[in-house]
């Protein structure tokens, strides 16, 4: 595989963004839907607008297609306030990951772990405390790289996403 660059999206690439949103999440709706994400509903590309234009939305290339996406803010879930979480900071100086996504065809490729290893080098480059998350309690391939990566379990909150049969989102926190 040639080499996987991560960089900040920028407004060229909304289109792809939306397709890549599409793509997973078709791939997803005649396979084991882990996140229990649904086309229209989320991710759909008003996520990847917000996160170009608010600066905080990475895409992983490869040979310049899109293959993957994160968005690293700042911004809890207000269940995030209940959790107990391992470090007490501001949330200026805790990453908050959303919409992590990776191309159905790069699933297994460590797409997802080349995402997840540029949040936390990002984090420390950055002076940030910890890495926040909530991840829905079956998407099982995610929280297994989580932990992987050393991330712990602190808590699992309902996200207010019932209407789509989300009930239960486990919290994760990395102390960076």
């Amino acid at each position: 595989m040639t080499e996987v660059i991560i960089e900040k999206g920028q407004f060229a690439d909304i289109n792809e963004l939306e397709q890549l949103y599409n793509d997973l999440n078709d791939f997803l709706a005649s396979d084991i839907n882990h996140p229990g994400w649904i086309k229209g509903v989320y991710p759909v590309r008003e996520n990847a607008e917000k996160g170009v234009k608010e600066g905080n939305l990475y895409v992983a290339r490869r040979d310049g297609q899109i293959i993957g996406s994160i968005i690293l803010n700042h911004h809890p879930e207000e269940a995030y306030k209940i959790a107990p979480w391992g470090i007490d900071s501001d949330y200026s100086k805790i990453f908050v990951i959303h919409t992590l996504v990776v191309h159905p065809d790069f699933l297994k490729a460590g797409i997802g772990k080349k995402l997840i290893s540029f949040a936390c080098e990002s984090g420390k480059e950055q002076g940030m405390t910890a890495i926040r998350l909530d991840v829905y309690v079956n998407n099982i391939p995610a929280i297994k790289l989580y932990e992987k990566f050393g991330f712990k379990h602190v808590a699992t909150v309902d996200l207010g996403l019932g209407e789509y049969g989300l009930h239960k989102f486990h919290l994760y926190e990395k102390i960076l």
